[in-house]
């Protein structure tokens, strides 16, 4: 496959957040019985939102920049994306037919965004390589942001 673009990179960390914002969207719809929940998934679902437009601008802003030799990470991260939490072979978060009760829907949130944070992570490393503070900044603002959605649904499943 070559070397990947950063472009490429942050390209599937845009769809990544697309992908959780129409699942906490979806999800706040299905259990509008449970106003916690309900407005849980509204404010993640708005972050998620928030995190795209971080994404797109950065993605904008680095179109023309490569990884050398990166075909090993590239493929991690495309792997990541691809898992059963984001577009798998079952495509579990599209079909979300999987969930039916409220432990299960914070349950799998709760995967969905650790997968999502593993992704970030390595992001973050690979944005490092190109020495740009603004960018990383931007990036570990992003993964600050996720690790606290991780911790409210951990906080609301205790409550369960």
């Amino acid at each position: 496959m070559g070397d990947y673009s950063v472009s490429e990179i942050v390209e599937q960390a845009v769809q990544t957040e697309k992908l959780g914002h129409d699942f906490y969207t979806t999800m706040s719809e299905k259990f509008t019985d449970n106003e916690g929940l309900k407005n849980l998934f509204d404010t993640l679902a708005l972050k998620e939102q928030a995190h795209e437009l971080i994404f797109t601008a950065l993605k904008d802003k680095m179109a023309d920049q490569k990884f050398e030799n990166w075909e090993e990470a590239g493929k991690y991260m495309r792997s990541i994306v691809e898992s059963e939490f984001f577009l798998g072979n079952n495509k579990s978060l599209p079909s979300m037919e999987h969930i039916k009760s409220v432990e299960d829907a914070v349950r799998f949130a709760m995967g969905f965004e650790k997968e999502t944070l593993l992704y970030f992570y390595y992001l973050s490393d690979a944005i490092k390589v190109l020495n740009s503070p603004e960018k990383e900044e931007a990036i570990e603002r992003i993964i600050k942001e996720e690790q606290s959605h991780l911790v409210w649904l951990s906080d609301f499943r205790k409550t369960l």
